[in-house]
């Protein structure tokens, strides 16, 4: 179950390597997601969430925008604050949509994941 964002990026090239080792490979994702996408090395099981493809766009992008904003010391830890509890909160999100997804976790529990 991986975490989306450089966390993925990582994970990828760990999964290829099972994979050429003779592993099954079975990837739970949230349907709306910033890079993990579908290929023929590992078996997809995605889940829906409360959020569009849009709304994580934009929160990835404000993220990496504030950044670079200017401003006073507080301010900029004060919307960094913000920033990180709202993505805090979509993780959250995330996370509470797959543990309530009675299919999908049934799914699971009876493949031994």
């Amino acid at each position: 179950v991986p975490l989306d964002g450089s966390h993925w990026l990582s994970m990828r090239e760990v999964l290829d390597g099972l994979r050429q080792k003779g592993h099954e490979i079975v990837v739970v994702a949230p349907e709306i997601n910033v890079h993990i996408k579908p290929t023929k090395n590992f078996v997809m099981k995605m889940y829906p969430v409360p959020f569009t493809q849009e709304e994580m766009d934009g929160i990835f992008q404000r993220t990496s925008q504030d950044v670079f904003e200017e401003g006073s010391f507080v301010e900029r830890i004060v919307k960094t604050y913000k920033r990180v509890k709202n993505i805090s909160a979509t993780f959250l999100s995330t996370c509470t949509h797959l543990m309530y997804n009675k299919e999908l976790v049934r799914y699971l529990e009876e493949s031994k994941f």
